[in-house]
């Protein structure tokens, strides 16, 4: 694979890459190069998930070590849960990684076998160069409760920085929701004598009740592992306007699990009213948007495509 080849691979359903440049610089280097991201251990993996795994497996594929970085701690001092139920959590999260597909040559790490004295200091030297402003800017998206602000608000970012420290990251990966914490790790590092990473960063799927974010603590998600009823019936209930194209996730799934595999989607339905449908992406928004095409036939059709792309996932994880 060649590095023009590389890039458009990683760059593939992404929302930004800071810097493409810096990117292609690492990819031509023959030094160990490291890309990482971290999950919070606070429920199921589901389809938004799945997205980040995706670019984690482009990313291997350019030759980067990967690394999962398990944040138990750092879901705690997010109001998660205790500690002993996240541990609990970040085991059933690795098997759902390992079922996407990353399971050679990736390094699982849990967040609280790294603390050491050593990253302690670095962390307070970090505390240091920020305001806890700044610190509570770059959580806007990501704290659990944005009424109450404590203490944990202004360590989360922090610590999150020093983790690429400690682990050699020379990408980090993430939702856009985590873009301010990336950008603060950008200005920071440097000051503690580490290289700025570069940053990627994944957009946010809706939920399956049309809200902004697909999240395990809302409900509103299909998880990687749900069995073919589960599936259809989370499928069949969800959000999806006739006529809307833009904010509908089950466009939205249609764009990131269907299309990105197969040029046309199959769409069955009664010969009265229209018969069965071969279309492209282009043609299916046209179709939608004009209203001639029914919001169940399209649930139908994506509901069995999730299906199938799911299935290795359901068997990998039913035989280990």
């Amino acid at each position: 694979m060649d590095v023009g080849e590389a890039i458009d691979n990683i760059a593939r359903d992404t929302e930004e890459i800071i810097e493409l440049e810096e990117l292609r610089k690492l990819i031509e280097s023959d030094d160990e190069k490291v890309a990482y991201v971290g999950f919070e251990p606070s429920g199921k993996i589901h389809l938004g998930h799945a997205l980040t795994i995706r670019r984690m497996m482009a990313l291997r594929d350019a030759g980067f070590k990967i690394k999962i970085f398990i944040a138990n701690l750092h879901a705690y001092l997010n109001g998660k849960g205790t500690l002993e139920e996240l541990d609990e959590l970040a085991e059933s999260n690795i098997k759902s990684f390992k079922a996407l597909g990353l399971v050679d040559d990736t390094e699982y790490i849990i967040g609280s076998d790294r603390i050491t004295p050593e990253y302690m200091v670095k962390v307070f030297q970090a505390a240091q160069m920020i305001t806890i402003s700044r610190a509570q800017r770059s959580m806007a998206q990501v704290s659990r409760d944005k009424d109450n602000h404590n203490v944990a608000e202004a360590l989360y970012p922090i610590m999150q920085a020093l983790d690429m420290y400690s682990l050699g990251v020379s990408v980090a990966v993430g939702g856009m929701e985590q873009r301010k914490i990336h950008m603060l790790a950008r200005e920071i590092l440097p000051k503690v004598g580490y290289p700025a990473p570069v940053c990627i960063h994944i957009p946010l799927i809706h939920g399956t009740d049309g809200s902004d974010k697909m999240s395990s603590s809302k409900g509103n998600f299909v998880a990687v592992d749900d069995d073919e009823k589960t599936i259809k019936d989370k499928i069949n209930k969800s959000f999806c306007p006739i006529g809307v194209v833009e904010d509908n996730p089950i466009m939205e799934i249609a764009h990131y699990y269907i299309f990105s595999d197969n040029e046309k989607i199959h769409i069955e339905r009664p010969e009265k009213f229209g018969g069965n449908l071969d279309l492209t992406e282009t043609e299916l928004h046209n179709i939608y948007a004009k209203e001639e095409l029914h919001p169940m036939d399209l649930k139908n059709a994506v509901a069995d495509y999730l299906i199938e792309y799911l299935r290795p996932v359901r068997e990998y994880m039913a035989e280990n």
